[in-house]
């Protein structure tokens, strides 16, 4: 179903913006005691620092506690770290054929990490990055650099940075924010050694998004793509039932799309399942901007992912810069400057004022207003024509609780009503970077006040909202994959953080 906003001139908005500053400014001087308090409390009650808490998947029913290594790491020297913790979980080296995994466990890292909370009990590529934020804000910067370590960590032991350090999300990433992770911290941390030593992994990261299969030569641009085969274990029997049963009573839809591709008499394809895993690879898992349960992501060059990578582009030729490395820096400046054309060429729609996702085998946009269309504007991508365009619709996705991440209400928690913390932060800075400073502080001001109206009738921070009705309570409006909210939580502590920080240094 599409929802039809509320129409009203961007002018008109911006005035009520400009009245309305002074109604939440006094609110917003200071993070709230309580739930500094809270945010505090949760990132030592979200780290994980031996091998039993971080072994405990409440995702998966399993038989015994493993953890794998690779085999560059000695496994008794490992255990005799903290020999009592290790004696409650099993060692074992990870096959160099993940399909031989009989019995999935965690990924060996060497840091402690902060994980985002609930069902999510393993360090996360994405999450991390607003976990980093907020730990820099906290001044817990060894806590942030040791998430950020992990993560190379990855890159260099197990070939990718994992969607999160389970044996069963080898092969699949998330989006990358590596990059930023890494300078957000050199900022507050000039180390120039350990920068330095961040290159091979910036170069592995790059080079596994802009080679097949993840190029598309055609567009000099990428697109999400996991490895991976079947159902992924972390998602429950009953969803894929339910797709099932979808496609089963929805043969064809939607510009002639044949959803008989997706299944079979046998159930399932094995194209389904690779789209499966990719749409849990770019985040969004679940939404319908691909299609029913993003079954065509394949086939689509996504605005988030290309806007991230040429950012990951600048954030090279910064370090580089720093480094004194002249002629590299020049090359990730070359890399930024074509990303950023053909972004403009493919996936900014004119005729509508949005970037959209580009569909490469059909060649054409796919209309369907995502949040991810101001993504541009917080990496400077978008000419001020655009950003002006692109404002107009800001009263589709304000809403009273903060930014909506879609229009469409699909029954999946990556679409309408729900707002996130990650589109809010993307959507602020990216109003603030184009002197849009009023809006920006009222959209950081709106997701602020979800948060504290629910943590004052909860007591704690969520994984979502419903930003519609201002709102945690979120179960009964997801139909497909889990329907819970999850408590801690990572990055909305995190986004919070950073937009108190915003506020009370703009508005005092």
């Amino acid at each position: 179903m599409h929802i039809i906003p509320k129409h009203y001139s961007a002018l008109v908005f911006l005035i009520w913006v400009s009245f309305s500053q002074a109604a939440f400014s006094a609110d917003f001087n200071a993070i709230d005691s309580q739930i500094a308090k809270y945010i505090d409390d949760s990132w030592t009650l979200l780290t994980r620092d031996n091998w039993l808490k971080c072994s405990v998947d409440p995702k998966l029913s399993v038989d015994e506690l493993i953890v794998y290594l690779p085999r560059t790491e000695a496994i008794e020297q490992i255990k005799n770290k903290n020999p009592e913790w290790a004696r409650q979980v099993k060692f074992a080296y990870l096959p160099e054929d993940a399909r031989k995994i009989e019995k999935h466990g965690l990924l060996y890292l060497p840091h402690p990490y902060v994980v985002p909370g609930g069902r999510f009990n393993e360090q996360y590529a994405w999450d991390s990055y607003f976990i980093v934020l907020g730990l820099l804000e906290s001044n817990r910067l060894t806590q942030a650099k040791q998430m950020i370590d992990n993560l190379i960590y990855e890159l260099r032991h197990y070939g990718i940075l994992l969607n999160a350090n389970r044996s069963y999300y080898l092969g699949r990433t998330q989006p990358p924010l590596l990059t930023e992770m890494i300078l957000a911290y050199y900022r507050r941390d000039p180390d120039k050694v350990w920068l330095n030593s961040t290159l091979p992994a910036i170069k592995t990261l790059h080079h596994h998004w802009t080679t097949p299969p993840r190029a598309i030569p055609a567009i000099g641009l990428s697109r999400y793509y996991s490895g991976g085969e079947g159902q992924t274990p972390e998602e429950s029997q009953e969803y894929y039932s339910k797709v099932l049963s979808y496609f089963k009573t929805h043969p064809t839809e939607g510009e002639g799309r044949d959803n008989s591709l997706f299944y079979d008499t046998n159930g399932l394809t094995a194209l389904f399942y690779i789209a499966d895993r990719t749409i849990r690879e770019s985040g969004f898992d679940i939404t319908a901007k691909y299609g029913p349960f993003g079954i065509e992501i394949l086939d689509f060059a996504a605005v988030d992912l290309n806007v991230l990578l040429y950012q990951m582009e600048l954030d090279g030729k910064e370090i580089h810069e720093i480094l004194g490395n002249k002629k590299e820096a020049l090359q990730w400046q070359a890399r930024a400057n074509h990303r950023a054309h053909q972004i403009n060429q493919f996936l900014w729609d004119e005729s509508t004022g949005y970037y959209l996702d580009y569909n490469f085998k059909q060649k054409k946009r796919k209309y369907y207003p995502y949040a991810t269309t101001f993504y541009p504007l917080w990496a400077g991508i978008a000419s001020k024509k655009q950003a002006e365009a692109l404002l107009k619709h800001m009263p589709e996705f304000l809403r009273n609780g903060g930014i909506v991440t879609s229009t469409h209400n699909s029954g999946l928690q990556w679409d309408y009503p729900f707002g996130w913390a990650p589109m809010q932060y993307f959507a602020v800075f990216g109003l603030e970077r184009y002197g849009y400073h009023q809006l920006a502080l009222e959209v950081a001001a709106k997701f602020m006040n979800t948060v504290k109206k629910e943590f004052e009738k909860d007591g704690a921070i969520f994984e979502k909202y419903d930003v519609i009705s201002v709102s945690s309570r979120t179960e009964d409006k997801i139909k497909y994959s889990y329907s819970t909210n999850e408590v801690g939580f990572g990055w909305t502590n995190g986004v919070y953080l950073v937009f108190s920080n915003f506020l009370k240094t703009h508005l005092n």
